[in-house]
């Protein structure tokens, strides 16, 4: 099959379009012929030697698909050749073809399109493990969003919308915030122009935000501390900002506030099973009915890989950018 393999660990130029061996499909997994592939920061990672796969993981990147079932493995029980699905992988995604663990597996939620289902597992698993699972948000809490244009932001912005919870966002441009609007953000910041915790502060009458979702890391930990609320949740998703910083130990203290900090890609594939299962009984009812939908920003054939992965470290898209096989 055809896969987009990294010749050598670099920039963008050195992801190619190569024949690789046909996954093997193992007890309890199923083969999906691959419709799309989500393209996401930690592949741009994987091309660069940072985020090496996962054991047994194939090396060429990708964490999500979706695409149709085309053979399944031994004590597969609730799949069948035809079924049309998106998946969270460990890994291969830029491919013809993907094995994946049964229990990884979602059905495309009515009324989505195929190719576009590939937006969904990853940001989906994100956001849900993260501030629903983890960080637990409540019906009127405020949820601050760094990134809030990003995969992950537009799908946070909505779900936390249909709780009833507020949201306030980060992003860098005016025309992003307003993208972030038209999905509900209720507090805009630029946060090239404001400080993000006295925006925040002054728009909640003092409060601040019970959560905060936080792609950057060590450039933002102390502000996102300082715009804490009594009793809030700090969820850490990314490290754009740097892994490696000081804080004061006290502010979480005096402010009863906790810090999480969390990976998805290298979980063990029962704490996945877990989060997709839960993901399937909250998340895809939302799809299916129309409230939440995935936002796509651009679709590129799978040997435009390269471009993509341009297109996102550029940082100028909203939402999701798609692999088409």
């Amino acid at each position: 099959m055809k896969a987009v393999v990294i010749s050598e660990f670099g920039d963008p130029d050195v992801l190619r379009l190569a024949e690789v061996p046909d996954p093997t499909v193992r007890t309890g997994e199923v083969l999906i012929d691959v419709a799309a592939a989500g393209v996401n920061r930690a592949d741009l990672l994987q091309r660069a030697g940072h985020y090496p796969p996962p054991a047994g993981a194939p090396d060429w990147p990708g964490t999500e698909v979706s695409g149709t079932i085309s053979a399944v493995g031994a004590e597969v029980d609730h799949w069948t050749p035809g079924d049309q699905v998106c998946a969270l992988i460990s890994g291969g995604g830029y491919a013809e073809r993907v094995a994946v663990p049964q229990d990884q597996v979602l059905p495309m939620p009515k009324g989505v399109d195929l190719v576009d289902g590939a937006a969904l597992p990853e940001v989906t698993a994100t956001v849900w493990s993260n501030v629903f699972m983890a960080a637990g948000l409540r019906p009127g809490e405020v949820l601050l969003i760094h990134g809030g244009s990003s995969g992950t932001g537009t799908m946070a912005i909505q779900l936390a919308t249909q709780v009833g919870a507020k949201v306030a966002v980060t992003c860098g441009t005016a025309e992003k915030l307003e993208s972030c609007r038209e999905l509900g953000a209720q507090i805009l910041i630029n946060y090239k122009e404001q400080d993000f915790g006295q925006a925040l502060k002054e728009a909640t009458d003092g409060h601040g935000a019970d959560v905060v979702l936080d792609n950057m890391g060590a450039s933002f930990l102390a502000r996102n501390l300082a715009a804490l609320a009594y009793g809030g949740r700090i969820v850490v998703i990314g490290m754009q900002g740097g892994a490696k910083t000081e804080i004061n130990l006290n502010h979480l203290m005096q402010r009863r506030a906790a810090l999480i900090a969390t990976t998805l890609r290298t979980r063990p594939a029962e704490e996945k099973a877990t989060i997709v299962d839960s993901m399937g009984q909250h998340v895809w009812p939302l799809l299916s009915s129309g409230v939440v939908k995935p936002v796509i920003h651009a679709r590129l054939p799978l040997a435009e890989a390269a471009q993509a992965h341009r297109l996102m470290a550029g940082s100028q898209h909203v939402g999701k950018i798609l692999l088409t096989v």
